[in-house]
């Protein structure tokens, strides 16, 4: 199948990032001192770890879901480590600027990524990398698991996911779908096609943020897109929800069909899987160590309520479930990317 993409017509508009709990990292500050005392070579480095500031990268813009989400759980393992924990967004090419970072950070603990890891498994399939995602890359744990919202313009005269694909054959390539090429959100959409001969023009953007304010200015017609950056623009009424993309209804949106009720799309599901991984070399005692203090957070009333309600299922996978999701994961968008001829240069 061949794919149109076209570049946006539309100036696109980066969001400014949400009042920080925790301060921007220099992109030039020099590495911190050990503390006095602190040995360089341990028996066991997490009983030390963290000694320095831990810096967090995101491969998304300033603002979008990964920010978001490594500044509220930051906040509070800043207090339980005693270090500071820095979100540094590096966006570009799918997350995999910041991904090829974190392959080459020393495997210390004071470098990690926190991204929508579905990203992650579909990179090997459509980049040629200079790291290999299951050798340099070290599953820590997930976070949340968020359904994706299909939503419209409201102008676009459709009210369910029949309607949009009667819509779009009957229109082939007429309706524009913003998308950070070769992420998540891409691939989900481009299995709606696979499964229904649909055709629409896939138009790239730098985030999350550009692609709703895409479809909010009517400059694209609808995308998928996680709940905490969509739903409250369709509270607002500037998006049209017609669909939810996981397996079965959700609670927070009990009305709303889910793709998969769509007569030829059964079975089909999608959505975004937030993690945090490391270096493929990290110490055992450190993944560890970092996974059952993020567990703990996670599980917090505060943080688990705020995620609930923003329409996120807190998740959090151990590092050996973690490892083993993505292995399958990477698998299977191989056989998307392979049926669909998908090219990115």
């Amino acid at each position: 199948m061949r794919h149109k993409i076209r570049l946006a017509t539309a100036a696109i508009i980066s969001a400014a990032a949400a009042p920080t709990l925790a301060q921007p990292a220099s992109r030039d500050a020099a590495p911190s001192a050990p503390r006095s005392g602190t040995p360089s070579t341990l028996a066991n480095p997490a009983q030390a770890w963290p000694t320095k500031p831990i810096r967090v990268l995101v491969g998304a813009p300033a603002g979008g879901t990964s920010d978001i989400l490594t500044r509220l759980i930051g906040a509070k393992l800043t207090e339980a480590w005693g270090q500071q924990v820095i979100s540094d967004t590096r966006p570009g090419a799918n997350g995999n600027i910041a991904a090829e970072m974190l392959a080459r950070a020393a495997p210390d603990g004071h470098t990690l990524m926190l991204m929508d890891i579905g990203n992650l498994t579909i990179s090997p399939s459509l980049y040629k990398l200079r790291f290999d995602v299951l050798r340099d890359i070290g599953a820590i744990t997930t976070i949340t698991y968020s359904p994706y919202l299909l939503t419209t313009h409201p102008s676009l005269p459709v009210k369910s996911v029949a309607e949009l694909l009667a819509l779009a054959k009957k229109n082939p390539d007429k309706l524009n779908v913003p998308v950070g090429l070769g992420s998540n959100l891409h691939l989900s959409t481009l299995a709606l096609q696979q499964r229904t001969g649909a055709k629409w023009t896939y138009v790239p953007t730098k985030g999350g943020q550009s692609s709703v304010l895409s479809v909010m200015t009517g400059d694209s017609d609808f995308l998928f897109m996680g709940v905490i950056q969509t739903w409250v623009h369709v509270k607002s009424g500037k998006l049209k929800l017609i669909a939810v993309s996981s397996a079965a209804r959700e609670p927070m949106f009990p009305q709303v069909p889910i793709v998969a009720e769509t007569p030829g799309l059964e079975g089909y599901s999608a959505g975004s899987w937030q993690g945090i991984i490391g270096p493929g070399k990290l110490p055992p005692e450190i993944v560890n160590k970092a996974y059952g203090e993020i567990k703990r957070v996670v599980a917090l009333p505060a943080i688990h309520d705020k995620l609930t309600a923003q329409g996120s299922r807190p998740q959090t996978k151990s590092p050996q479930e973690m490892s083993q999701w993505i292995a399958s994961e990477t698998a299977r968008w191989a056989n998307v990317v392979k049926t669909s001829g998908l090219k990115i240069d």
